[in-house]
């Protein structure tokens, strides 16, 4: 379990108690403000804990729903224009507008670690929206896995989500001919 400085002050009641269990080995420092009860604790873990108002997106969402097994070098993750900049080398950052950024906004589990993703239906019009920032075998296999899904996911928020986004005819046209 992670947890931020100040829950370790809520549970361990002062900083003295909190280095006391850090040097008994009972609380471990796992970055700069974050603790774990726990040795190891997985990067996932620490990502969605450093930065709880993020939402994963494209690259790594895409894997974690596995439509594609290609591992990807970073953590993508979308936050409201107005956010500051994330300066973590681990994490790409991608600035959503503020009206659409909660948009298909769900919580999975993800090897014991509940993470804050986009559901497949928004991520079907993300996919599209920024495909030439995919290779194309990485959109192929994507696409490819997208149409073997399609009539299990629910096409009127596909259409929603569309419709509220940009590039909404484009978005249209490409399920149209790539996916149905």
């Amino acid at each position: 379990m992670l947890l931020s400085y100040h829950e370790c002050l809520e549970k361990y009641g002062t900083d003295y108690r909190i280095k006391k269990n850090i040097q008994e080995g009972h609380l471990f420092i796992t970055e700069k403000g974050l603790y774990s009860e726990d040795r190891y604790v997985p990067e996932l873990e620490i990502i969605m804990k450093k930065y709880p108002n993020a939402i994963l997106t494209l690259n790594s969402a895409f894997y974690y729903y596995g439509l594609t097994d290609t591992i990807p070098d970073h953590y993508y993750v979308a936050t409201p224009k107005s956010n500051r900049k994330i300066e973590d080398t681990r994490v790409k950052q991608i600035y959503e507008n503020s009206n659409a950024f909660e948009m298909g906004k769900t919580t999975i589990e993800y090897d014991g670690v509940d993470i804050t993703i986009y559901n497949e239906e928004r991520l079907l019009i993300e996919l599209i929206r920024n495909k030439r920032k995919f290779s194309f075998d990485l959109y192929k296999e994507i696409i490819s896995n997208y149409r073997k899904r399609i009539h299990k996911m629910d096409m009127t928020q596909i259409m929603e989500y569309a419709y509220e986004l940009p590039k909404t005819n484009m978005v249209m046209e490409t399920i149209r001919l790539e996916i149905l």
